[in-house]
């Protein structure tokens, strides 16, 4: 085995001798990076996480009973659209069979009672600013 003898910058020399690395002429020295932690006591460290887990818990289960009340209002509203056809079913069987059933004839009646009422309160609407615009 031959062993090839290098020479070598003054600085690579340096840094292979106090294990610090030169990268793109940059020396760096091994080991963590950063800020290093100041001592924490530990009593301190558990009491924060037992409180990051008390307020992580209280998160889930609000969390929980607004999905449930969701879910349950949900449901609630799909009943009542069941329900609503249902009852348009049973309307139409009842037309095809020639019956119209009250609840649409209540309807009707209400839409002419509505419209008669409508076209009343326009006449007099009209006649009143007829009446205003004669005036002068």
């Amino acid at each position: 085995m031959t062993v090839r003898c290098l020479q070598l910058p003054l600085s690579t020399a340096l840094a292979a001798s106090h294990k610090v690395l030169v990268v793109g002429g940059k020396v760096k020295k091994p080991g963590k990076r950063g800020r290093k932690p100041a001592k924490i006591d530990l009593k301190a460290k558990l009491e924060r996480s037992r409180q990051s887990a008390r307020e992580c818990r209280a998160r889930k289960k609000l969390r929980y009973q607004y999905l449930e009340e969701l879910v349950s209002s949900r449901e609630r509203a799909i009943c009542a659209l069941r329900e609503e056809l249902e009852m348009y079913k049973q309307w139409c069987m009842a037309m095809d069979q020639g019956k119209i059933p009250s609840e649409i004839k209540a309807l009707l009646t209400g839409e002419e009672q509505s419209k008669s009422q409508q076209n009343s309160s326009r006449h007099t609407k009209a006649g009143k600013t007829d009446a205003n615009s004669n005036s002068w």
